[in-house]
């Protein structure tokens, strides 16, 4: 905060004209004014401020007593005067920080009153000519950065509150059986114990995680060193899995009832709903300044969706509505120390639905439906992952059969941990959870039923009886952000590696699905044009090592690019026999041509099939990874 204390003999002022959004209320006391004798208090509110706003207060009336102490003035003028500083914090903080230091300097011995906030004002200001009449402070915090470094990010209150819960831990099981946690053997599953061990205690190993060497090894994805961190360059292969990825979700989406929409990427802080939330969830977001207003650059698809739906005329035979989105660019300024690769960015993918329904019955019915979508989304992904689901206690204690039936669904045990009160807007979400090589868990999948959102943004469907009523609404990211699944999938074939087994991408997701070796540069016309007819027959992706290379030398690179199928071409494929194919999770086998078509077709099933973008002939492609 940056404080201007000028001794005056008198000053008067008059409020004329707004200067933000939702100044300060004005009354017939407060629009103008006018003292003598006083010690006038310019002030300016700081971003970094709103961090710690007791401590910056407090340190504000010490300073205004001492410097009072010392020019003896009959009273104090606090008057806000943001050209003090080029750091300003958003208005809506900045007037609640300076009606709190109005009512802290009421302590003080004399007098005090303020001028309004948010308005242009006139005034008349005579200073007195002493050595003392015209001095300035800062008020900083400790730790607080110099000028133009980012302020340090505050958790939110929503998070610190999450501390303090009291919680209890269990384990609920297909049969029904709740077991707390403390008394349940975990020694039979260690890939468990690991899940419960990271949730309930967050211990992992140190060090970078493989899935980064890997990432940039296997020419997929690399960070970005032109951006802020947590900000990464998708090179064609890692973008192509990044696509396949995209559009199976939304495809998935679609078989649900998600009605596709966009939204925009950035929002105004002082839109009355939005404010609402952004004070519960505060100080994870990448600020936009335009037009002398604040915007901040969302991170997820909740606000544009909540917005949507506010406008949207329903019937009760309309819910369950829902809306979906593919955000390209959600945004979270998540601390530097929490990047870690792909597990955690300040930019990523995430494919958001909420859901509109018209009570609890309907939104356990359509909890279930995404539930099983989330099952679905993980084995198309091919790795293990772990289910925790989160509950209010006096909703579980209704609901309990409820809970049973998800544990049937995934059909092993699930971690439930069980909150004594609610403070989030959720009464209970699910996670899926992925577990890499350092004993970390990542949530990939969740749905929540929210029981607060849709009256905070005004959100309504006519019932059955024409009278407007309030839904219940359901979050759900099916998949997570995409990025994060990347590194999930890199991560359990790190795990398999250092037990000694071979690393694979699930066949859908392979960039190269099928590669065909020649033996020779004779024989490169006849596998180009047999990796353009399998390409023709099957939809795979098929490419050819035309390199002047050893055929040791192409099999050893495919399988480093863990390419599921690999034929060798020379004369005899070129005469039309049978086929040498080395598969990757099978060893070298015969097969012929229209057995490895229909092998193609069914690994391949309904999941999206994309064309890779680079070159086919390996010869023609640059090298990308630095």
């Amino acid at each position: 905060m940056k404080l201007l204390f000028i001794h005056a003999d008198s000053i008067s002022f008059e409020a004329r004209s707004p200067a933000v959004k939702s100044p300060s209320p004005l009354t017939e006391d407060t629009a103008k004014g006018e003292a003598k004798e006083a010690l006038v208090v310019f002030f300016s509110v700081e971003e970094e401020d709103v961090n710690d706003r007791e401590t910056i207060v407090r340190k504000a009336v010490e300073a205004i007593a001492d410097v009072l102490g010392q020019v003896k003035a009959e009273r104090v003028v606090l008057y806000p005067y943001a050209h003090l500083s080029n750091r300003l914090a958003k208005p809506e903080a900045a007037k609640e920080l300076g009606n709190e230091l109005r009512e802290a300097a009421q302590a003080l011995p004399v007098p005090v009153s303020a001028a309004p906030f948010g308005y242009y004002k006139a005034f008349t200001l005579k200073a007195k000519g002493h050595p003392l009449s015209e001095l300035s402070r800062t008020i900083t915090l400790e730790g607080v950065p110099a000028p133009g470094k980012a302020a340090p990010l505050k958790e939110s209150v929503a998070v610190a509150k999450e501390k303090e819960l009291s919680r209890a831990w269990y384990i609920l099981t297909p049969e029904g059986r709740l077991v707390p946690a403390e008394e349940y053997d975990m020694d039979k599953d260690l890939a468990f114990k690991t899940f419960f061990t990271y949730e309930t205690k967050g211990t992992a190993l140190g060090g970078e995680p493989p899935h980064v060497k890997m990432m940039r090894e296997m020419e997929l994805v690399d960070y970005e060193p032109g951006s802020d961190a947590g900000n990464f360059r998708w090179y064609p292969k890692g973008q192509l899995i990044k696509r396949l990825l995209e559009e199976r979700i939304s495809e998935l989406m679609t078989d649900v009832g998600g009605m596709r929409v966009e939204t925009p990427i950035m929002y105004d802080y002082e839109h009355p709903a939005l404010k609402k939330y952004l004070d519960r969830f505060p100080a994870r977001q990448y600020v936009v300044h335009s037009d002398e207003k604040d915007y901040f650059l969302r991170f997820a698809a909740c606000f544009g969706q909540y917005l949507i739906f506010h406008d949207m005329v329903m019937g009760e035979r309309d819910l369950p509505a829902r809306l979906y989105e593919l955000t390209h660019y959600s945004f979270r300024r998540e601390q530097s120390g929490e990047l870690s690769g792909l597990r955690r960015l300040r930019t990523f993918t995430m494919p958001d639905v909420h859901t509109l329904v018209a009570d609890v019955k309907g939104a356990k019915e359509e909890f279930i439906r995404q539930f099983r979508t989330s099952k679905l989304w993980m084995e198309d992904l091919g790795f293990p992952y772990h289910v925790a689901i989160r509950f209010v206690r006096s909703f579980f204690d209704e609901n309990r059969e409820f809970a049973v039936e998800l544990a049937r669904i995934i059909g092993a045990p699930l971690l439930l941990e069980i909150w004594e009160e609610r403070f989030f807007y959720f009464i209970m979400k699910s996670e899926f959870h992925s577990v890499d090589t350092q004993g970390r868990t990542a949530a990939l999948s969740t749905v929540q039923i929210d029981v607060e959102n849709a009256e905070r943004f005004d959100l309504h469907y006519v019932g059955s009886d024409g009278t407007k009523k309030t839904p219940l609404l359901l979050h759900a990211s099916l998949s997570g952000a995409i990025e994060r699944n990347v590194y999930a999938l890199l991560e359990n074939e790190a795990a398999k590696i250092a037990k000694g087994g071979k690393g694979s991408w699930p066949f859908w997701l392979a960039p190269s699905q099928v590669r065909i070796l020649p033996v020779s540069d004779a024989h490169n016309a006849g596998a180009t044009a047999m990796a353009e007819k399998l390409e023709k027959e099957t939809g795979a992706r098929v490419d050819v090592d035309d390199r002047v290379e050893g055929i040791g030398r192409k099999i050893r690179d495919a399988e480093r690019e863990w390419v599921p199928y690999i034929i060798v071409y020379g004369e005899k494929e070129a005469k039309g026999g049978d086929l040498a194919v080395r598969k990757r999770d099978g060893g070298q086998v015969t097969m012929t041509h229209e057995q490895l078509i229909k092998e193609i077709v069914d690994r391949q099933g309904k999941r999206p099939l994309m064309r890779m973008t680079l070159p086919r002939g390996l010869a023609s492609r640059p090298i990308f990874r630095g």
